[in-house]
């Protein structure tokens, strides 16, 4: 019986397949004849798909077309995205697209000037210089920086207005009128130390003026006022009365079931007179950052305890350089200068002002113990012995002429004179985008380098960035980025290429020449708040190892695992190297784990060093997330 329904069973199958087959003919039969011509048609070709993707991007983000137009040229040659054949029409198609998508960035910026939006067309400017295109006749980057920041000071934004005039000045130096409108502003809001670099910038433009004139100025003489003022020294008595304590209550927090009062306690100090301060990211991050669910309301105080808290909101902030920008409806009696800021030596005598542990309008005297720290995800600190201690963060550092050295950022608690600050350069460098409100947005190409006695190398593009659409190779040397050659002193370099960087935005085209001999323009794009995190969950583990912990891994063909690997390089001065691992040792990966919330990874292997002898020994090497080696 049961035999018998087996068979049957086994019977029914062919005769429901081959109904089947009868109902998908019947179906084809019903397909018109210009439905199957569409489907017989030939297929596009590589190169048109790739110049429909360039289409779709060349009026509303012509930037990003020129960017594609640089991938398809590296994936296919110079002559046809074709997939590398010599296709005229597709050619043809090519040049075109190019040709607009240049004319609309030409027309873009040409807009941005008829609506006086002066950064914007800056930043067009820079792209367009980017691709070798003159605009003499339209403007070059600082004009447009200058006109803004006289717009900015017509329109009585004093902070952005002498930011401006100290970045266009840098690139292009300033008339004697000019300066002289800074400068007389400066005195007016009674920035003494502003009032000194446009003093300097003014005496400058006159004196050019009277070599070009042949000993006369048609400008006049400045004002004996002015320059008085100027010359004058403010005093830490002044300067105490521009710094304030950052107060974040957050509420209570509970442990062993007691309710214990949360709070948060930095410094902060007066950059304008309309009541803006500085101070660090760390300090207000609970008031802006999204992961953050708890309570939190921020306040500052310019006396001792007794004072009233005045409440307080935060404009912008710049995570990657810890310094936040923060506002008070308050008129400061002092307000400090981020214009003629100083860039020190060591051994030089430094000043911090803040409330260290709450005691208010403290200041401490040191000296500048190191420069180049590399503890920040762009650029370096200075290293300063003055006594800092909690409360201090985001206090200012003053040389004894009273100008702007740095910002207090951290300190290493366990050992006491190893204190740190933002140099003030960075500080003005980050200050625009703060301006803008919200998060600062940096460009970001995707890359990771290290700095060798031969140059700037690349050992790691991340997956999905720029730098890996426009095949940019690991092992290649930056020669010049943004057209300006690669050199700095030793321990510097990567800094030196990330400030080339850092005043730009975000969807600029920027120019990087590499030691194969490409030359690549490259669109970058926001830089994640933590960027190797985002790398580490699209890239594999054995890669993700060269920029967290300096150790380049090459499979290996004698391996019985799939983890095997042999030391390719080991990065001079990382995790790897001060682990002891050299060229050629043979490594398993065992695990690896990304401490998001904690800020570091770690990775577990199992290596055999040459040097001893090959015995196998576990490690685990531990790396900080937030890598200072990225561009």
């Amino acid at each position: 019986m049961y035999g018998k329904k087996v068979q049957k069973a086994v019977l029914v199958r062919p005769v429901l397949f081959i109904s089947k087959l009868c109902m998908i003919g019947m179906v084809l039969s019903c397909i018109s004849p210009a439905t199957q011509e569409q489907r017989l048609s030939p297929l596009k070709s590589t190169g048109e798909y790739r110049l429909d993707d360039m289409r779709r991007y060349v009026s509303d983000d012509p930037a990003r077309a020129i960017h594609l137009m640089g991938v398809y040229e590296v994936l296919y040659g110079q002559k046809s995205p074709n997939a590398g054949h010599d296709d005229p029409e597709l050619s043809g198609a090519f040049a075109d697209i190019k040709a607009e998508a240049t004319q609309n960035l030409k027309a873009s910026q040409a807009k941005a000037i008829s609506e006086k939006r002066w950064d914007d067309a800056a930043s067009l400017a820079r792209s367009l210089s980017s691709l070798g295109i003159s605009v003499e006749n339209t403007g070059m980057e600082p004009d447009f920086i200058r006109a803004d920041a006289k717009q900015q000071l017509s329109d009585g934004n004093n902070l952005r207005a002498f930011l401006g005039a100290v970045r266009a000045h840098g690139l292009k130096p300033l008339e004697f009128d000019d300066a002289m409108l800074f400068l007389e502003r400066a005195v007016t809001v009674k920035q003494r130390r502003t009032a000194a670099f446009f003093l300097a910038v003014a005496e400058e433009g006159k004196a050019a003026e009277e070599k070009s004139n042949e000993g006369t100025s048609p400008r006049g003489n400045i004002p004996e006022d002015l320059r008085r003022y100027a010359q004058d020294q403010d005093t830490a008595t002044d300067m105490i009365k521009g710094v304030a304590t950052v107060l974040i209550d957050r509420g209570y927090r509970i442990e062993r079931g007691r309710g214990i009062p949360d709070r948060v306690l930095g410094s902060a100090f007066f950059v304008d007179a309309s009541g803006l301060l500085i101070t660090n990211y760390h300090v207000i991050a609970s008031e802006v950052d999204p992961r953050y669910e708890g309570y939190s309301r921020m306040a500052i105080r310019m006396g001792d305890g007794s004072s009233p808290r005045i409440p307080a909101k935060v404009i912008g902030w710049d995570k990657a350089m810890d310094l936040a920008l923060i506002k008070a409806e308050m008129t400061p009696e002092y307000v400090f200068s981020v214009v003629d800021r100083v860039i020190p030596r060591v051994g030089d005598t430094v000043y911090a002002i803040g409330s260290p542990v709450g005691l208010e309008k403290t200041v401490t005297q040191g000296i500048v113990s190191a420069l180049g720290r590399r503890f920040l995800q762009i650029g370096d600190v200075i290293q300063i012995d003055a006594a800092v201690n909690h409360g201090n963060s985001g206090g200012p550092v003053v040389d004894m002429a009273g100008r702007l050295v740095g910002i207090v950022f951290a300190g290493v608690e366990q050992y006491q004179g190893l204190n740190f600050a933002v140099p003030a350069e960075r500080l003005a460098a980050a200050l625009p985008a703060m301006i803008r409100g919200g998060k600062a947005e940096r460009p970001w190409l995707g890359l990771t380098v290290s700095e060798t006695v031969s140059g700037a190398e690349i050992i790691y593009v991340a997956p999905f960035t720029p730098a890996s659409e426009q095949q940019i190779k690991e092992g290649t040397f930056i020669k010049t980025l943004n057209n300006e050659p690669v050199s700095a002193a030793q321990g510097a370099l990567i800094p030196a290429l990330q400030d080339i960087l850092f005043p730009t935005r975000p969807g600029e085209l920027v120019v990087l020449e590499t030691s194969d001999g490409n030359r690549r323009v490259i669109m970058s794009v926001p830089r994640p708040d933590v960027p190797l995190v985002e790398a580490a969950k699209k890239d594999s583990r054995e890669r993700i190892a060269a920029p967290l912990f300096g150790l380049i891994l090459a499979p290996s063909m004698g391996g019985s695992f799939s983890s095997s690997y042999l030391v390719k390089k080991v990065v001079r001065g990382s995790i790897a190297d001060e682990a002891g691992l050299s060229e050629n040792d043979p490594v398993a990966i065992r695990g690896f784990r990304i401490e998001e919330k904690e800020g570091y990874a770690l990775l577990n292997i199992d290596v055999k060093k040459r040097r001893m002898g090959y015995l196998e020994t576990s490690m685990q090497l531990p790396a900080m997330l937030d890598s200072p080696d990225t561009l």
